[in-house]
């Protein structure tokens, strides 16, 4: 036996081999590594001692930490122990293993499926062949152990048909590289001197759990197998063995793919064109991204990221681009998130995009193309069972000296599509440097993206939101009612840029929207609406974030009150600044981008009562609402022939968490009133028709009703959130 051969038990129970123990001292000597990360902690880990499963997940954990080892969503763990049989008393051997869907970095025992092992591999007794390998996972839950378990994935007979307390199957770039290559198999056999298996590529299911253990029992002793242009699996007879060995494994598949990069072959055959620089590049993204987010949506709403990543930029700049995009990607993991191929646009670096129209004439035949191509590819290999179609349009799209731009459901698929995609190129550089990267043959891929049981988990997943793929910027969303509009989207499906001219206050208001919704559902910016730059600045970082805009929520704004005689012209100014002047500025933004996605849009602005109602000690502050007022109108008549809706909604005397009763108006409204502060609330609830207190919560109760998809053909209307003031009844 090879002496880098690594088996606990030769493939069955039974007493370490001398080999095994002499190589698992050595490797727990070795917690040095350059190309991976080593997280255990001795203490930590101490804490679980005796809990397999613990440390089972305390493992996954770590793996899936680091992301040079696996990716999100990707990749398995398993762990077998022993475990009192509710049923018997008796002791039984239970496999732990990572459920359907999850992450490893942030798997939890409620992530887990256990199952009886004996009965998991009984199922060979009844396995009619490949031909019947989705029947297969039906099967799986008369073997459950915890009747609370997760869906077992289909990649639970790979972990229960070895003999092993504890495996991990990943998709590490490195390894990966070296499966995808075209001599993979033979650069392995070399490079781990036999110590590693080889199985071709398969499907995952039943089968290739069978032929994992046949080629443990042609090759004893192996410490693992290499998945042809899928992945790796290493095992270990603790958690910290698995770890180790998976550690140095991939470790020395990435110290390999380094010693032929630095042999002086140029990197994808060398750079074609040069990046912008990164500012330019920046603006050049912001600029083109609603276009291509506009064309992307032809059959439901995308949001996008954008990422120019260094690794990016030296494929997508390179002279090999042409020939190894349209290859796609070999990890099953990677197409399903980024489709069969990436769209590769044919547009200068420093193209002029100002003209959105001439720019979406241009790419729109590429889009067609496109379309075509994924339909043909669906006709071609689709089986008479296979699911309907999936949206045609591209996922990945390639902007040479400039970057990659992903569109998907949700922020969060898009930005995982990105990282997905940078795992391939990363794929595809290994490979490129050690061999020839190979893709898998079309059929396969159709196979795997349009597999029934894939289907099935789709279905499983819930249903869109009313505000699902929606761009929302709310001006001065860091409190009060901008926040709770924010909120109130966000829950609803929506993404949102928040945004203050307070700094402080725009830090606590992302800190709370990162511990409720995740970094996913919101991106910052420091916004003064009476600042262009700032304005430009806003709409970049949305369309570099998301993609563009959806609905506009004007609601920044401040109040004065004083009698006629008291105010200055300084108030004046700063009170149309702001309410009409910050409104106009905002809307003619949000305008070109709506436009430039030419999927329409919403436009809301947040007025007052007051726009309608005559009060005292209110000059400046009403007749600029009236402008607010009209100038939505204004707008909504022009507008329409864009699909771009403009309502209004009209709230009075919404004290809570409000920033507008700072600065004295408080004082103002209740010297004009006659009666203390204290008593405004009560004071604006008294004199409304229901006689209630209004909260920044139906304000954004309101704007949702506008904008989520009931009141879709309705536009120039002004809906009262006041309680009922009679005064302020439009008609």
């Amino acid at each position: 036996m090879p002496p880098e051969r690594l088996s606990r038990h030769d493939c069955h129970p039974g007493k370490p081999n001398d080999t095994y123990m002499k190589h698992m001292s050595e490797l727990t000597a070795n917690t040095s590594f350059e190309h991976v990360s080593y997280l255990w902690d001795e203490e930590a880990a101490a804490r679980l001692a005796g809990d397999e499963v613990a440390l089972l997940i305390y493992r996954s954990n770590l793996l899936g930490a680091d992301l040079r080892l696996t990716n999100y969503g990707g990749g398995n763990t398993s762990c077998k122990a022993m475990a009192r049989d509710p049923l018997t008393g008796e002791e039984s051997e239970v496999m732990w293993v990572k459920g359907s869907g999850g992450d490893l970095g942030t798997l939890t025992r409620s992530g887990l499926a256990a199952l009886y092992v004996d009965r998991l591999r009984s199922l060979r007794k009844v396995y009619p062949g490949k031909a019947h390998e989705d029947e297969m996972v039906a099967l799986f839950n008369h073997c459950l152990f915890d009747l609370e378990s997760k869906a077992p994935s289909i990649d639970t007979p790979l972990h229960g048909l070895l003999p092993f307390r504890h495996i991990d199957h990943l998709h590490p770039d490195a390894a990966i590289a070296i499966a995808a290559s075209r001599d993979g198999k033979t650069i392995t056999e070399e490079l781990f001197r036999g110590s590693i298996g080889w199985v071709d590529w398969q499907r995952p299911g039943f089968d290739l759990g069978v032929r994992l253990r046949q080629c443990l029992e042609e090759n004893p002793g192996i410490r693992g197998i290499m998945l042809g242009s899928h992945g790796l699996f290493t095992w270990g007879d603790t958690a910290y063995e698995s770890y180790i060995n998976t550690l140095e494994v991939v470790e020395r598949c990435a110290a390999y793919l380094e010693r032929h990069s630095a042999q002086g072959k140029p990197v994808f055959g060398g750079a074609r064109i040069q990046s912008l620089a990164e500012a330019d590049r920046r603006k050049q993204a912001a600029a083109l991204a609603p276009v291509l987010r506009g064309l992307c949506s032809s059959e439901r709403h995308m949001v996008g990221h954008f990422t120019d990543d260094p690794r990016v930029l030296e494929f997508i700049n390179s002279n090999d681009l042409e020939r190894l995009a349209p290859m796609g990607t070999s990890c099953p993991d990677h197409f399903l998130r980024t489709k069969i191929s990436p769209l590769v646009l044919d547009l200068k670096p420093g193209e002029d995009l100002s003209d959105f129209r001439v720019v979406q004439e241009k790419l729109k035949p590429a889009f067609e193309g496109y379309r075509r191509m994924y339909t043909n590819y669906y006709e071609k290999h689709r089986h008479p069972d296979s699911p309907p179609i999936r949206d045609r349009n591209p996922v990945i799209i390639l902007y040479p000296g400039v970057g990659l731009f992903a569109f998907a459901k949700d922020k969060q698929t898009a930005r995982v599509a990105s990282e997905f995609y940078i795992n391939a190129i990363n794929v595809m550089r290994g490979a490129e440097a050690i061999s020839t990267y190979t893709s898998l043959p079309r059929q396969e891929a159709f196979d795997i993206e349009y597999w029934l049981l894939e289907e099935a988990k789709l279905q499983r997943m819930p249903k869109p939101k009313p505000l699902s793929g929606k761009i929302a910027l709310v001006t001065g969303s860091a409190g009060g009612i901008g926040k709770a509009i924010a909120r109130k989207f966000v829950e609803e499906g929506a993404v949102v840029i928040l945004n203050d001219m307070n700094e402080a206050r725009l830090q606590g208001a992302g800190e709370e929207f990162r511990s409720a919704y995740g970094k996913d559902a919101y991106t910052t910016v420091v916004l003064d609406v009476t600042r262009r730059e700032q304005i430009q600045e806003t709409f970049q970082t949305a369309a570099l974030a998301f993609g563009g805009v959806d609905i506009l929520v004007n609601n920044a704004g401040l109040s004065i009150s004083k009698p006629l005689e008291d105010h200055t012209e300084k108030d004046w100014d700063l009170l149309y600044e702001v309410l009409v002047k910050g409104q106009f500025l905002v809307t003619q933004a949000a305008v070109d981008v709506m436009r430039r996605q030419a999927t329409g849009g919403d436009v809301l602005n947040i007025v007052s009562k007051n726009a309608l109602v005559s009060g005292p000690n209110n000059t400046g502050y009403g007749s600029a609402k009236a402008a607010q007022l009209h100038l939505s109108r204004l707008n909504a008549a022009e507008l329409g022939g864009d699909g771009i809706r403009v309502n209004v909604v009209n709230p009075d005397a919404v004290i809570s968490e409000s920033n507008i009763w700072a600065g004295g108006w408080a004082e103002g409204r209740a010297k004009a009133y006659g009666i203390t502060v204290e008593e405004l609330p009560a004071f604006y609830a008294k004199r409304t028709l229901l006689g209630q207190v209004i909260l920044p919560e139906d304000i954004a109760n309101a704007c949702f009703a506008f904008v989520g998809g009931l009141l879709s053909k309705s536009t120039g209307n002004v809906l009262n959130v006041d309680g009922g003031v009679a005064m302020a009844f439009v008609r």
